[in-house]
């Protein structure tokens, strides 16, 4: 009678990999530029956000020359200006990302991110060669598995 050798199961990181095609450039551009305009609408709703806030302030403090409320409207408009350049950053890393996808070419493989699964382990097994895998996918179906299961 063989004795049982122990396992053990691991959480570990799977690769996600896709195939450039025309379909998936295209959702990706589509969802990148979805983004941008997202992005531009809350852009202008700080704008106003902070229009109106400042407006508040001058309505509630009648004169200009009073230092609070000038404090006041000088810290909205920092807090505006603050988040303003937040999303024009997170913008232009979307269009660097249009961008980077219009030069891709067809067929290439293109790391689109990670997920994560399960895998038993037991004496004996490499460990670097269980945790390597990958997973390419094609308009969205698995064409590959890479790696040990």
């Amino acid at each position: 009678m063989t004795e049982a050798k122990p396992q053990l199961t691991l959480k570990r990181p799977i690769q996600l990999k896709v195939v450039v095609t025309p379909r998936w450039k295209e959702e990706m551009q589509q969802q990148l530029q979805t983004q941008t305009n997202q992005l531009d609408g809350q852009f202008q709703q700080i704008e106003m956000q902070g229009q109106r806030a400042m407006e508040e302030i001058q309505k509630q403090q009648a004169a200009l020359t009073n230092p609070q409320a000038l404090q006041q409207i000088e810290s909205i408009q920092n807090q505006v200006n603050q988040k303003k350049s937040e999303l024009q950053q997170k913008k232009n890393q979307l269009l660097q990302q249009l961008d980077r996808i219009a030069t891709l070419e067809m067929d290439q493989e293109v790391l689109q991110g990670q997920l994560e699964g399960f895998c038993s382990v037991e004496v004996g097994d490499s460990l670097v060669r269980k945790l390597q895998v990958e997973v390419l996918v094609r308009d969205g179906i698995v064409e590959e598995i890479r790696g040990e299961l």
